[in-house]
């Protein structure tokens, strides 16, 4: 038992930092889940280590009750076999009495055994609890960092954009450049057709006065 509470302790207390560095290569939240799980197998052994101890403090008690009370009817009836003058009778009542006393006793004695280890077992499995909701406390602060490490990293791709080669700069030049022939082909249609209407027009009232001159 003591050696497990001091594997389970020393893995729950285990530097963060040194788990997340073990692969460089891989994602550290990654990593950090895969711990945080072991640590919940871990204190889900604990838990039912804790229920079987007190499973076994219930049975302890059941036997020191039950042991107690023919304790008290064997030596009850051997006042009574005495005073009946049964002395063979009252002699095996008060054997029986010393042993059903001698049981009690060690049954006694284990059960305050096994009380004063549940004490440090929950006491322990509080500590594990807590420690696991700490850690998974970190797990979120550490996620939100990442989200906005990643965040600001793709922002600053796109606006620190400035080198030929780079994909998100190719991609905004290409779209500027079809925007720019596309309001070239606009202004270009506007023109021509201003022109047209333009120069029809010379053409009629130039017509309109030589007409008039003849």
């Amino acid at each position: 038992m003591t050696n497990l509470f001091t594997r389970i302790k020393n893995t729950i207390t285990a530097d963060l930092h040194e788990a997340l560095d073990q692969k460089e290569n891989k994602n550290p939240i990654a990593m950090l889940n895969q711990y945080l799980r072991e640590c919940e197998q871990e204190t889900e052994k604990v838990r039912k280590l804790l229920q079987r101890q007190y499973t076994l403090k219930d049975e302890f008690t059941r036997e020191y009750h039950q042991a107690e009370e023919l304790a008290n009817k064997r030596k009850h009836q051997a006042e009574i076999a005495s005073k009946a003058g049964e002395t063979e009778l009252s002699d095996f009542a008060s054997a029986e009495y010393q042993q059903y006393q001698d049981r009690s006793s060690r049954i006694k004695a284990s059960l305050d055994q096994v009380t004063g280890q549940l004490g440090d077992l929950e006491r322990k499995y509080e500590e594990m609890k807590h420690k696991l909701k700490d850690m998974h406390l970190r797990r979120m602060e550490l996620m939100g960092r990442e989200n906005v490490t990643r965040a600001n990293l793709r922002i600053n791709q796109v606006l620190d954009a400035h080198s030929d080669s780079d994909p998100s700069y190719l991609r905004f030049k290409e779209i500027e450049n079809y925007l720019d022939r596309l309001e070239h082909q606009v202004n270009s249609s506007f023109y021509r057709n201003t022109i047209d209407a333009r120069i029809a027009q010379l053409e009629k009232e130039m017509k309109l006065e030589e007409s008039k001159s003849i």
